[in-house]
């Protein structure tokens, strides 16, 4: 999975690409996941699964469940 990391947050860049990231093991169980897409919108990671928004990720703000999905376990366990 690739995303256009222009416009994400320096904070989430941070915390999601670099190994010791707080968010580092979603991102490594995205790259496994077919059925997950990402988008980067107002620079926050907005995650999908199936066209449907399931979890928004921010570099201060906490995490936004949207929908439950296996993928927010990650998060919810922090």
């Amino acid at each position: 999975m690739t995303i256009d990391t222009t416009n994400m947050c320096s904070h989430l860049q941070k915390k999601l690409f670099e190994e010791d990231g707080i968010y580092h093991p979603l991102w490594i169980a995205m790259q496994d996941d077919p059925g997950l897409t990402a988008v980067v919108r107002s620079r926050q990671l907005h995650i999908y699964r199936n066209g449907k928004k399931v979890l928004v990720l921010a570099g201060k703000a906490t995490p936004k469940v949207i929908r439950e999905d296996r993928i927010c376990d990650f998060v919810l366990n922090l």
